[in-house]
């Protein structure tokens, strides 16, 4: 059976997108056959990120419609034989997904011998967050170290604690917390909050840290997941972030300020 992730958060523009396409691509890049949803249905963005929004013909809510099939609907990665996508629609209404609709969808992915899911979930608590995390077994909590993103994310907790499908058969979605956009020397400053602090107010231990880099917008716009950048340190920590999702034991990196030696000091290099 496949295992369904979802990768969520309370506030807009934190890096869900980013964050699902890596995931499903260090996913896929570590043997697993993956398939990542797009749930933010009237706003796709995850086939731009992927490379493959010209190779969309059926999305999502075509699938939940019975207009066509999961096979039809799924599209290929053209970097791993592994991976497919699954598009958002840009011209429906989120009122065309249903939680019958939706399971039968994660059902028919299943069925075709999948290992892992993952969810996009559009960002807050409406009706297509809810539905990209009731049926999750864990979630990916992508938040930014800033008051307002972690607040917004403790509300999230909250509905994965009670909303899910899991919740109501009396067990727990497993919980995992990413922090993206984070610059050791601005937590150095006092500008933003430090793992600790976030890790201490929403009582979860990080299984990612993703530095604040150049490199994400640009694999982006690339239509170029950022975990396929190597030299990237973002890349890089995503990497760290799916072995860790996997189970195994990785140390985190990028997280605290590089001291200077003595002839960086002198000569500036």
């Amino acid at each position: 059976m496949a295992e369904i992730i979802v990768v969520t958060s309370g506030k807009g523009g934190v890096g869900k997108t980013t964050t699902s396409a890596s995931i499903a691509c260090g996913l896929a890049k570590a043997g697993k056959k993956t398939a990542v949803i797009d749930f933010d249905v009237g706003l796709r963005n995850l086939d731009l990120i992927m490379g493959c929004e010209r190779r969309v013909v059926y999305d999502f809510v075509n699938v939940v419609l019975g207009e066509a099939s999961i096979r039809q609907a799924l599209i290929k990665d053209k970097r791993f034989e592994n991976l497919y996508v699954l598009a958002a629609s840009q011209t429906r209404d989120k009122d065309a997904l249903t939680k019958e609709g939706v399971e039968k969808v994660l059902k028919d992915i299943a069925e075709e011998g999948f290992d892992f899911i993952v969810c996009d979930s559009p960002a807050g608590i409406e009706k297509g967050a809810f539905l990209a995390m009731y049926f999750a077994d864990r979630a990916v909590v992508v938040v930014n170290p800033e008051v307002s993103s972690v607040r917004d994310s403790d509300r999230i907790l909250g509905l994965l604690a009670s909303k899910t499908r899991k919740a109501e058969n009396g067990e727990r979605v497993k919980e995992h917390l990413l922090l993206t956009r984070y610059s050791p020397i601005r937590v150095e400053k006092g500008d933003m909050l430090s793992i600790a602090d976030v890790e201490e107010i929403l009582g979860l231990k990080v299984i990612g840290v993703i530095p604040e880099s150049p490199e994400v917008l640009q694999s982006s716009n690339a239509g170029v997941p950022v975990i396929l950048d190597d030299m990237s340190q973002a890349g890089q920590a995503y990497t760290d972030a799916v072995a860790r999702i996997l189970g195994d034991t990785v140390p985190l990196r990028f997280t605290t300020v590089e001291k200077k030696g003595f002839f960086s000091k002198i000569f500036g290099s």
